[in-house]
């Protein structure tokens, strides 16, 4: 390169999914050359379903219409923030100012850098949880603060240890993130639990951040942090239509929150792109209309693939919460199969590898079959896997057989 990159990105490393996907492909080519099957990917969770039907006729026709072409307001069209609005006030029993209090996103992950941007200055400190879902270091490495993890265990429900927050050195950090229902781990958020977080963030003034787009995923009560006592203080939320509507790839997501925070954010946004394309504001508004029936036939395929996902975990020997709530399950490799990894370390092989890692490397390598390891999502996640549960109930009987073949 004629110049070299900013300092800033020697902090963090291309996404691991995007590594693993390139790997995927090349071995997918040399498979398909040597004739056998294509890797079944059961990492990521986009899901495969179709979004709601009048979605899908609202961006069709919307987008013959010649008027729906030109730039769009970085607010978001009233009527997108309404049915927002509406979605929080009908399921979550939060009212939200649709002028102020919501702003639209290019699907929430934008919304994890727009927010890191907007209140982080070089040298802040930032929560976040391990495991947890890398991005949040990443955007914190980019807006040069100090990452400072915080632990979820099994023994305390995958929650943050408040007691032991309490005495940690809490000076200079500004953000705290949180996520549930957890990913990866499954862990269902709870009223009381959103209520320690607000309390938390008042007391030591720091703003938490609440990661939601799981909310309806495999779970009967979806909560919204911003319902929490004193939450409009210290909170902002995100959520998106890409797994409760599967909509992933038509990046459509939200912030929700105090306006003077909404505010700042908006700065920054509007200084990098443009408004959302009309046509899929307006395909989003009819989606965000869906009632109860849509998310309980969306839940009884999950439940499904859950059971089935779980047959693979009991092939595998993994230990696994068979009622996790969002996309994916979250299984601990059996102790007997981290002895083994251990003595094969001994003769050296697999060495610097976790367990998690290893097992997957195993069945990539030898099944064909991709499960992503704990590892990437923090050192908590070191013996773990998880399966995503966006793969039809076919595939992953197939990728079970596989395995067992194996």
């Amino acid at each position: 390169m004629i110049i070299q990159p900013a300092k800033r990105t020697q902090s963090v490393q291309e996404y691991y999914f995007s590594r693993k996907l390139k790997e995927i492909d090349r071995m997918n080519a040399e498979r398909e050359a040597d004739g056998k099957d294509r890797i079944i990917n059961l990492g990521i969770g986009a899901p495969d379903g179709m979004p709601p039907a009048a979605a899908i006729e609202a961006l069709k026709e919307a987008a013959s219409q010649p008027g729906n072409h030109a730039y769009q307001s970085y607010i978001g069209i009233p009527a997108l923030r309404q049915a927002f609005a509406d979605w929080y006030a009908r399921y979550y029993h939060v009212e939200l100012n649709p002028a102020t209090e919501i702003q639209p996103l290019v699907g929430s992950k934008e919304g994890i850098l727009l927010i890191s941007l907007a209140f982080i200055d070089k040298g802040d400190k930032v929560l976040v949880p391990d495991p947890g879902y890398p991005t949040y270091s990443s955007a914190s490495a980019l807006a040069e603060a100090e990452t400072v993890t915080y632990d979820l265990v099994p023994e305390n429900g995958w929650q943050p240890d408040f007691e032991k927050l309490e005495k940690t050195d809490l000076s200079g950090v500004k953000i705290m993130w949180t996520n549930y229902p957890n990913m990866p781990t499954g862990a269902p958020a709870t009223g009381e639990l959103y209520r320690k977080l607000a309390d938390f963030g008042r007391r030591h003034g720091i703003l938490i951040c609440n990661d939601n787009p799981y909310s309806f995923i495999l779970n009967d009560n979806p909560l919204s942090i911003l319902a929490a006592e004193g939450a409009r203080e210290c909170c902002l939320e995100l959520n998106s239509l890409s797994k409760a509507h599967n909509m992933s790839g038509w990046r459509i997501g939200m912030v929700a929150g105090d306006a003077e925070m909404i505010s700042q954010i908006l700065k920054v946004k509007s200084q990098m792109d443009s408004g959302m394309f009309k046509p899929l504001q307006l395909a989003a508004i009819e989606a965000l209309k869906q009632g109860p029936e849509w998310f309980g036939k969306l839940n009884e395929e999950y439940r499904r693939r859950r059971v089935l996902a779980g047959k693979i975990f009991d092939i595998v020997g993994a230990e696994y919460d068979r009622d996790s709530s969002g996309m994916f399950l979250w299984g601990r490799v059996s102790q007997k199969c981290r002895l083994l990894q251990q003595e094969r370390d001994a003769e050296g092989e697999w060495t610097g590898k976790s367990p998690g890692e290893r097992i997957s490397d195993r069945i990539l390598y030898g099944a064909g079959v991709f499960i992503t390891p704990g590892f990437i999502f923090g050192k908590n996640g070191r013996d773990y896997i998880r399966i995503s549960l966006c793969a039809r109930p076919e595939v992953l009987e197939s990728a079970a057989e596989k395995i067992r073949r194996m």
